[in-house]
């Protein structure tokens, strides 16, 4: 022990604990200035508004400031493909030169979709199911079908598609639907104005019968008469096919000609 302290008091010791005690310092010198060039300590910057640009706006103002980026991509319908709609870090927040940011823009391509079983559905559950895949109807189209506003078939760009099949988000589908009158009824012609003959014939094509005659006037005549008023008419929109339709007829009002004055000269 008592040679310990004797070798405290030599030269050598305090050589040795100056230069230790001299390493110390410069050891914490060079890291506390080199983290501060590794970490840019005081170098930093205000992070420039990119949300509601087009990117490549975006990126003209991301390489002049210095900063890198990470773009990542999303989509939307009725979006404007290209336009960034989120940026981390946010607008005006500061960052150290050459950090990353990370943008989130609109793609152009729409990702594909199973389509939906629609069929044998009501119109409102149809379209119900259609907007919660991002779909939109089209047009509708109704025809004679007993079941009344439930669709009987699904088009995509003119052709039937069946459920299962890969269609873009925010496509446009058609609908076919029933209109509740099945194949036994037909919409009541307007026979005003045709000739008995006429209406037979118009009635035919629809497969109903011209019931009775009538007349307005005392002509009888069914020949030249011409209908006037029927039963039922056509604010009763349908009937059974099989069914009659009853006429009115009376002789067309003829327009007297004017007299020739024989003094007038004639060219």
């Amino acid at each position: 022990m008592s040679k310990f302290f004797l070798y405290l008091r030599t030269s050598a010791f305090r050589k040795n604990l100056i230069a230790a005690l001299i390493f110390i310092v410069v050891l914490f010198i060079v890291v506390y200035f080199g983290l501060k060039v590794y970490t840019k300590h005081g170098d930093s910057q205000e992070v420039p508004v990119l949300k509601g640009l087009h990117i490549t706006e975006a990126l003209k103002i991301l390489d002049k400031a210095g900063l890198e980026y990470e773009i990542d991509s999303i989509y939307q319908m009725d979006a404007k493909p290209g336009l960034v709609i989120d940026q981390d870090p946010d607008p005006k927040s500061h960052v150290k030169g050459g950090r990353t940011i990370y943008l989130t823009i609109i793609t152009q391509s729409a990702p594909e979709i199973a389509f939906p079983e629609i069929v044998d559905k009501t119109f409102i559950e149809a379209s119900a199911i259609l907007k919660n895949h991002s779909l939109k109807i089209a047009d509708t189209t109704y025809i004679n079908d007993i079941a009344r506003d439930v669709i009987l078939e699904v088009k995509f760009s003119g052709q039937t598609i069946q459920p299962g099949r890969m269609v873009p988000k925010g496509s446009r589908i058609s609908l076919i639907l029933g209109n509740g009158r099945g194949d036994s009824e037909v919409d009541i012609p307007n026979l005003a104005g045709q000739s008995v003959e006429e209406a037979k014939f118009a009635l035919a094509g629809l497969g109903l019968t011209l019931g009775s005659i009538s007349f307005s006037d005392n002509s009888r005549d069914t020949i030249n008469a011409r209908i006037v008023g029927q039963s039922p008419d056509t604010s009763a929109h349908v009937i059974s096919i099989g069914s009659a339709v009853h006429v009115t007829l009376a002789m067309p009002k003829t327009t007297t000609p004017t007299p020739v004055n024989p003094t007038t000269p004639q060219n």
